[in-house]
């Protein structure tokens, strides 16, 4: 009994393990599919003029509010 289920874990891996996963090529015809390449994944455009002054400002707005607003949270009248 216990040589039946071993055979049949093995069967059972080496059937996976022979399972070919195989990708399609992209076809640029589809409404879902972007283009391809450096700078094209992301939602903005890096290469604008003032991107590193809005870039930081953002960031610093995003980390500086929380700390903000508990400092205003704090010092408010009650």
């Amino acid at each position: 009994m216990l040589a039946r289920s071993a055979a049949r874990a093995t069967s059972m891996t080496s059937q996976v393990a022979r399972r070919g996963f195989h990708t399609t090529r992209a076809q640029m015809s589809s409404p879902y599919h972007y283009p391809e390449g450096p700078r094209s994944n992301i939602p903005f455009n890096p290469l604008t003029k003032f991107f590193a002054v809005r870039y930081w400002t953002f960031m610093a707005v995003g980390f500086g509010a929380p700390f903000g607003i508990a400092a205003w949270q704090t010092y408010k009248n009650q």
